[in-house]
């Protein structure tokens, strides 16, 4: 078991300490989620792992052959290379030989006709089957797929940025290590894509660390949470249900305290208003102790002060928002909704699902009356007030200060209770210390950016809210607040997002983009919606068997069975029964294999034996049917 041990790290940004004299040692069973504030250097930790530079004094060491494999929030890629070219980037011979393959591959299907090229072709053919290339291609394509990239010639710069990330999270799982490190790793992710990561790094043979804003994929994946708080590292032993309860009982506790602190404090203060001399030994220790349970209520205060609030007053709206009748969609020659009708009220809380690259952006953006449609008409409700946050911060400066930025948005905006507040004392509610306030925006973290840019829309005080993936490189935090805030929005909200978890507390009901123009909504939660989405799909494989092995009827008149033909056929259908049995588990066996991808190759033939068999046997079982 390798180990990468951590000894008094301390790490400063500016003025401001992240985090100080921190111990940690990780090994290989370890599946650890980092959590944290925005800002209170969850990144920087994930850099100091991997980069010295990061770190003012040498405290991290490991074995000289541990290997490293990082997912950084915003990876950088060549933009020359094709998809595969991309994945496959390891100095090893055998990601050599397939990157050359792949080249030369493309060469040769542009210029077949040229000896040289196809000679050289050959040439690596012979190579792939020698440093078993063909296994490796098959699992960059594997993955690849999986996370929803399925063109792998396609060149970098043609890719999204979010397509790119894709790619990166792609090289990184590919690559052999000791230890994982992931930050972010669900962004741009679709529901199944996220599935099969969580099983994929459940199976992965190092130790993994990583930030995620997903709440259920942290608790499927984590066995240890550890969240910087107040420049500490603290550590929760188990997944994040395990981490909420720990957190609940250690406030329980950390409150009785600070209750008896204020109370000692109190009799004391009453001791040093009364004029008491501190003459003596004992009087000299008290006024210390009064100094000292000062210092501690006072920083209690502090940390109360600390807790994020979203009290903004909101505009009234009337009855309707949005109506939509027979609207067409279609953007560089794909439908993305084709006669589509939808009335949505105010109150109303609606998540809006499906995968990547189905139009579910752009119907956002025809909300907001950025896209025109196609064909049909959107209408507005006379008294909505738009607040639309996007996917990509807008109107955000990097050589901008951040004070200056939010009261170029709003100033003055009241509170719940009418009173006015100036956009520091908004500042101030979010987090932002009065250093921040006056700082770069360039400076901040991308998290705290993306709490900024939330903060600037609120203050808007819109009635109607669009969300476009809200929950991306948000801390936990935030987001919890955020959802306690949506959740007593009187307004509508018209959410984005793939993150189950944020969506199955904010909406009531769901939009469905299936692709090709067609939308379906559902009355419920996402959760319930994948339930009842996975039974459907089973009762139409199941369907699907059925009719496949359901006896045909003839025109011609059969002869009779012999007593040995009935037989046979009595003990075919439990037979058939029990392949199809196999086939099932060794499929679901397949989806859990992670990255043991001999045992994947070897499973596949398995089941190519086993549905040839199948077949056989179903066609003898067909023929003395229909007898």
């Amino acid at each position: 078991m390798k180990t990468l041990s951590v000894e008094n790290l301390s790490q400063t940004m500016g003025d401001k300490t992240l985090f100080d004299q921190i111990s940690f040692k990780i090994q290989t069973p370890d599946r650890i989620g980092l959590i944290g504030l925005n800002g209170t250097g969850k990144t920087t930790l994930l850099n100091c792992l991997v980069d010295e530079h990061y770190y003012q004094t040498k405290t991290i060491t490991h074995p000289r052959d541990y290997q490293i494999s990082y997912l950084q929030q915003n990876p950088q890629l060549d933009q020359s290379l094709s998809v595969l070219e991309a994945v496959v980037q390891g100095k090893e011979a055998l990601y050599a030989t397939v990157r050359q393959y792949e080249q030369t591959l493309k060469a040769y299907g542009q210029n077949p006709e040229d000896s040289r090229i196809a000679d050289h072709f050959f040439k690596l053919q012979s190579q792939m089957d020698q440093v078993d290339g063909w296994e490796l291609q098959s699992q960059v394509e594997t993955i690849l797929t999986k996370l929803g990239i399925v063109d792998f010639q396609q060149q970098l710069a043609q890719l999204s940025g979010g397509q790119q990330r894709l790619v990166a999270l792609a090289q990184v799982l590919l690559a052999p290590a000791d230890l994982l490190i992931l930050d972010e790793p669900t962004n741009h992710l679709d529901e199944a894509a996220i599935k099969w990561l969580a099983t994929f790094l459940n199976n992965y043979a190092g130790a993994i660390i990583f930030v995620t804003h997903d709440r259920y994929f942290l608790n499927q994946v984590a066995n240890r949470i550890w969240e910087i708080d107040h420049q500490k590292l603290q550590e929760y032993q188990g997944n994040y249900e395990a981490y909420v309860d720990q957190k609940a009982q250690n406030e329980a506790t950390l409150a009785a305290t600070q209750q008896h602190q204020r109370n000692l404090y109190r009799q004391e203060l009453k001791w040093m208003q009364a004029g008491v001399q501190a003459r003596g030994t004992k009087q000299n220790a008290r006024v210390d102790r009064f100094h000292e349970l000062s210092q501690q209520v006072q920083q209690a205060a502090a940390d109360d002060q600390r807790e994020l609030t979203i009290d903004i007053k909101q505009q009234r709206l009337g009855k309707d928002v949005f109506r939509l009748e027979e609207a067409g969609l279609e953007i560089g020659g794909k439908d993305l909704l084709i006669d589509f009708s939808l009335q949505i009220n105010a109150g109303e809380h609606i998540g809006v699902i499906g995968g990547n690259g189905v139009g579910k952006s752009s119907f956002l953006n025809v909300l907001a009356q950025r896209q025109a449609l196609s064909q049909g008409k959107l209408t507005v409700g006379q008294t909505v007030r738009i607040g639309y946050y996007t996917q990509h911060v807008e109107g955000m400066a990097p050589d901008q200060r951040v004070i200056n930025y939010l009261e170029a948005v709003g100033q003055n905006v009241e509170n719940s209770s009418g009173y006015r507040l100036s956009a520091s004392q908004l500042l101030e509610q979010f987090l932002f210390s009065s250093r921040q306030q006056g700082a770069f925006i360039r400076d901040l973290s991308g998290g705290q950016q993306r709490r900024l840019y939330l903060l600037a829309i609120l203050i808007q005080q819109p009635n109607v809210l669009l969300l476009d993936e809200p929950t991306n490189n948000l801390d936990i935090q935030t987001m919890t607040i955020l959802e306690d805030y949506l959740n007593n929005f009187r307004g509508c909200v018209v959410a984005v997002s793939h993150d189950r978890y944020f969506l199955d507390k904010i909406t009531s009901n769901l939009l469905v983009f299936q692709g090709h123009g067609q939308v379906k909504r559902y009355w419920g939660s996402y959760s319930e919606y994948l339930e009842i989405a996975h039974q459907e799909k089973a009762k139409i494989a199941k369907a699907d068997k059925t009719s496949k092995s359901s006896p045909a009827t003839t025109a011609s008149k059969p002869k009779k069975l012999t007593y040995q033909e009935q037989l046979e056929l009595k003990e075919l259908e439990p037979k058939i029964e029990h392949l199809e049995e196999e086939q099932e588990q060794l499929k679901q066996r397949m989806a859990t294999e992670g990255q043991d991808y001999q045992k994947l190759i070897a499973d596949q033939k398995e089941l190519e034996a086993l549905e040839q068999t199948l077949d056989q046997v179903s066609e003898r079982w067909l023929e003395l049917s229909e007898r």
